[in-house]
């Protein structure tokens, strides 16, 4: 059963704090690494795919940009700590029924305030808490 790895202070807390307090060249190359540079683009809200590679060199992005990062590292290192990068891409481009059943991708790209993005790591959250409830299945 996935669980986020827990060696020390909680893990959620950290992953908090490190989203909130890391620079963003570090956020940037975490999300490159665990879902490619595409993908941390597309998430960011930029067409040029090569524009992350520059953030990882210290250009800073614009604010926006910048704050649909830190909501999407959260999310990732949360499904990726639980379940690995494959996981954590599909449910970025997975419909979402705590988003309206918008794909958290989706949101993260189109959002234009921080408000819009309020959503998305409780929703990553709940997928990390569904692996610890028992799967109900039908009587034969």
């Amino acid at each position: 059963m996935p669980t986020l790895k827990s060696s020390g202070p909680d893990p959620w807390q950290t992953i908090e704090y490190e989203a909130t307090t890391q620079a963003i060249p570090k956020i940037a190359a975490y999300l490159q690494e665990h879902l490619g540079q595409k993908v941390t683009a597309y998430l960011s809200g930029i067409d040029n795919a090569k524009t992350v590679g520059l953030w990882i060199t210290g250009t800073e992005p614009r604010d926006m940009a910048k704050t649909r990062l830190r909501y999407a590292y959260q999310a990732a290192r949360l499904i990726i700590e639980a379940y690995g990068d494959e996981t954590a891409k599909a449910w970025f481009f997975g419909s979402n029924s705590l988003l309206d059943n918008e794909a958290p991708a989706y949101v993260l790209r189109y959002g234009t305030t921080p408000d819009d993005l309020r959503l998305l790591v409780p929703a990553a959250s709940r997928l990390v808490e569904l692996a610890a409830i028992p799967v109900l299945t039908e009587a034969r």
